[in-house]
């Protein structure tokens, strides 16, 4: 079974940086559609950047400009590096994986695969 497990969360105050990584002991996380999705307490949880198979990305308008997912291909290892972070960025972090190849779309019914989640808290 798929088991994937965050880290890397943490406090920092508006303006900085954290790197979030999700990994897998067994599966090979390249070759799916891989998802960052964040929930804050009482709201539904909300897809935050994606990535298919061939590397290709994809971004909450939100996000733009100060996120970036990519791969750690040889330690299987699915990061999200966050810049310029803001209050509003707080929230639960989780890593998510689909059965197949393509990130056609970021709802979350479409991933049966979670991690437990990191906690980001960003301070003004």
């Amino acid at each position: 079974q798929v088991q994937l497990v965050e880290s890397g969360g943490g406090s920092v105050q508006a303006g900085g940086s954290l790197r979030l990584s999700c990994t897998d002991s067994t599966y090979t996380l390249s070759t799916r559609c891989m998802a960052w999705f964040r929930q804050t307490l009482g709201k539904e949880r909300e897809g935050v950047a994606r990535i298919d198979s061939s590397g290709s990305t994809f971004y909450a308008d939100s996000v733009k400009g100060r996120f970036a997912i990519f791969r750690d291909i040889v330690n299987n290892t699915l990061h999200l590096q966050m810049n310029s972070l803001k209050p509003e960025d707080t929230a639960m972090y989780y890593c998510a994986a689909r059965t197949v190849r393509y990130c056609d779309g970021d709802h979350r019914s479409l991933f049966p695969y979670w991690g437990r989640g990191t906690q980001v808290t960003v301070s003004s």
